[in-house]
């Protein structure tokens, strides 16, 4: 094999890892790697879809409704705040973007009724992923670090 050759079989190698790479975390199908308060473009992006799509239940600050513990008589809960108050954080990146997609009633224990609704019909993975890191951007540094460390743990699991 000549130089050319090798070199042609080295780049094709690369291309070919690069795309796997891009595949394996989701990038190129709509779907980023998980929530990143880092990217300052994703939290863009998050923000007037928050506003359209969550705010009128979780509220414009993530406050959630007020007595968000204390059940509905039609059964399920007021909608939990999303800021360091609520529970939104002690879950995985994963579940947080499963309970958005589908729904709480696909996604909660059968024994619990959840009124979330899923908008895997209204918002694609990389807009659902762009509201979740607005979410986490709003987050103290302590909690965001703890909800990293959650993550952590669900991924050795």
């Amino acid at each position: 094999m000549d130089q050319k050759q090798r070199f042609a079989v080295a780049a094709g190698g690369i291309v070919a890892l690069v795309a796997v790479s891009f595949l394996y975390l989701g990038y190129g199908t709509g779907e980023t790697a998980g929530m990143d308060a880092g990217n300052a473009e994703l939290v863009a992006l998050g923000k007037p879809l928050y506003d359209a799509n969550c705010a009128s239940c979780h509220g414009l600050n993530l406050e959630g409704q007020a007595n968000w513990r204390v059940p509905l008589p039609a059964g399920g809960l007021p909608a939990p705040p999303h800021d360091e108050t609520g529970h939104t954080w002690h879950h995985p990146d994963k579940l947080l973007f499963d309970y958005t997609k589908f729904g709480g009633a696909r996604i909660a224990p059968p024994d619990f009724k959840s009124n979330m609704p899923g908008f895997e019909e209204t918002l694609s993975d990389k807009e659902i992923w762009a509201v979740l890191s607005y979410i986490e951007s709003r987050w103290p540094d302590d909690v965001r670090k703890r909800q990293s460390y959650i993550n952590r743990q669900a991924s050795n699991n």
